[in-house]
C-alpha cells in the first residue's frame, strides 16, 4: 500500500487508470493546485471511510483521508505547514493538530488496527533535524507543534521508524534551498504511527534516500515499513 500527499491535482486529473495498469487501485481527495492526499493498494480497492478530518465542517482543504484495507485502517495525512508563525497559518496548523488528536483518540478507543501515515510537517524532537539555529522560528519545530505531536503519541501510538531505528538521524526531507541535500542538512517530517495491534506486527522499515538525489526529485524521500499481516 502507498500513502501519498501533496498531489496538487483535482480528482479528474489523478492518474487512476495508469495506476490501475500497474496493479494499484486508488482512493483520494484531490484539490486543484494545492494539497491532495491518496491511498493506493495493490490488487485491492481501498474502502474510503473518511474523506476529511472531522471537527471543522468549513475546512475544505484536502489534507486527510482514511481507508479500510485488508482489515485495518490506513490514513494519508498532509498536515499544514504553519509558516509563517506566529499568524493565522500557524493557528490553523495547531487547530488541525487538535482535531487530529481528537479523531486519533477515537480511533484508538475502538481497538481496531490503524496506521496513521503521512507528512506531519512536525519535527518531533531536536534529534530529528540537523544542528542549526537558522530555523528557530520555523513552524515545524515550535514547542507547540512538538507538544501536540507528543500528546498524540501519548495516546498509545508507536512511532514506527523510531522503534526500528532508535539512534541516529532519520531525515526524510531536505529543502531545495541552501544546498541542504548535498550537505545532508535534513529533517524528519514523515511518520508512521501505529496502534498497538499494528505495532506488534511491525517487521522492518526504512527510507529510500536515493530517490531524493534523482533529477527533479521531490524534497521528500519515500519512507516505508513492513508489517506481518
Amino acid at each position: 500500500m502507498v500513502s501519498l500527499q501533496e498531489l496538487k491535482a483535482e480528482q479528474g486529473a489523478f492518474p487512476i487508470d495508469a495506476l490501475r495498469t500497474l496493479g494499484y487501485e486508488s482512493s483520494l481527495a484531490g484539490e486543484r493546485s494545492w494539497n491532495g492526499v491518496a491511498i493506493l493498494a495493490r490488487n485491492h480497492t481501498p474502502v474510503l471511510t473518511r474523506a476529511s478530518l472531522p471537527g471543522n465542517p468549513e475546512d475544505r482543504q484536502a489534507r486527510y483521508i482514511e481507508a479500510a484495507v485488508h482489515g485495518f485502517l490506513i490514513t494519508s495525512i498532509y498536515l499544514p505547514n504553519g509558516n509563517p508563525q506566529p499568524g493565522p497559518k500557524f493557528n490553523y496548523k495547531l487547530a488541525w493538530l487538535d482535531r487530529l488528536i481528537t479523531h486519533a483518540g477515537e480511533l484508538m478507543a475502538t481497538g481496531v488496527p490503524v496506521v496513521l501515515a503521512g507528512d506531519y510537517n512536525v519535527v518531533p524532537t531536536p534529534h530529528d533535524i540537523y544542528p542549526t539555529r537558522s530555523l528557530d522560528n520555523n513552524a515545524l519545530i515550535q514547542p507547540e507543534s512538538r507538544q501536540a505531536f507528543a500528546r498524540l503519541l501519548a495516546q498509545g501510538w508507536t512511532d514506527a521508524m523510531r522503534k526500528l531505528h532508535p539512534d541516529g538521524p532519520l531525515w526524510t526531507f531536505w529543502d531545495y534551498k541552501y544546498e541542504r541535500w548535498p550537505k545532508d542538512k535534513g529533517m524528519r517530517l514523515d511518520h508512521f504511527l501505529l496502534s498497538p495491534k499494528m505495532s506488534e506486527r511491525l517487521v522492518d522499515g526504512g527510507l529510500d534516500r536515493w530517490v531524493r538525489g534523482e533529477v527533479n526529485a521531490s524534497d521528500h524521500a519515500p519512507v516505508w515499513i513492513m508489517l506481518d499481516l
